[in-house]
C-alpha cells in the first residue's frame, strides 16, 4: 500500500479508494442517513478523511441506485432476490456494476478483479458469486457492442 504524504494530503491508491467507497457503501446500507452524514460519520476512520473517489462513486450510485439494483437482479439465479444476498457483497455488486457501467476510464476487468479482491477479504466465500454476477454482466455488454 503506498500512503505518501503529498502537499499535506495522504495519497491512496485507487484499491484504497475503491475500498473507501466499499465501506460507505456497507456503513450506509444499515441506516437512511444522508450521504453527508455517512461520509461525516465515516472520515474520522480515515487519515485525511474520507477520500474525493470514494465520495463521488457513492454520491453517483446513489443516484443511479434504481439502475445498479435492476442489473443486479436481472444476473441473480432463479428464485434468487437482492434481499438474500449479504450487506458486504451487495455493496461490493453495486460498487462495481457502478464502474463498469458509469465510468469509462477504469477497465472492467479490473472492477472486477477488484471487486472480487474486495469480496475474498470482507465475505465469506462469496467471492465466487460476485465474479458469477460481473463476469456474466460484462460478457452481455461486451455482446451488446458488437
Amino acid at each position: 500500500m503506498s500512503n505518501e504524504l503529498n502537499e499535506g494530503k495522504i495519497k491512496l491508491t485507487r484499491s484504497e479508494e475503491r475500498e473507501q467507497a466499499f465501506m460507505l457503501l456497507f456503513s450506509k446500507s444499515f441506516d437512511d442517513e444522508p450521504l453527508e452524514a455517512t461520509i461525516e460519520d465515516n472520515s474520522e476512520m480515515y487519515e485525511g478523511g474520507v477520500c474525493g473517489y470514494a465520495q463521488a462513486v457513492v454520491s453517483g450510485i446513489e443516484d443511479k441506485i434504481d439502475d445498479i439494483d435492476a442489473i443486479i437482479k436481472k444476473y441473480l439465479k432463479k428464485g434468487w432476490t437482492i434481499s438474500r444476498i449479504s450487506k458486504p457483497s451487495f455493496a461490493i455488486l453495486r460498487l462495481a456494476i457502478y464502474e463498469i457501467t458509469y465510468l469509462n476510464n477504469i477497465p472492467q476487468s479490473v472492477s472486477i478483479n477488484e471487486a472480487v479482491e474486495l469480496a475474498k477479504k470482507y465475505t465469506i466465500d462469496e467471492s465466487k458469486f460476485v465474479n458469477g454476477i460481473l463476469g456474466s454482466y460484462s460478457r452481455d455488454l461486451a455482446e451488446q457492442e458488437q
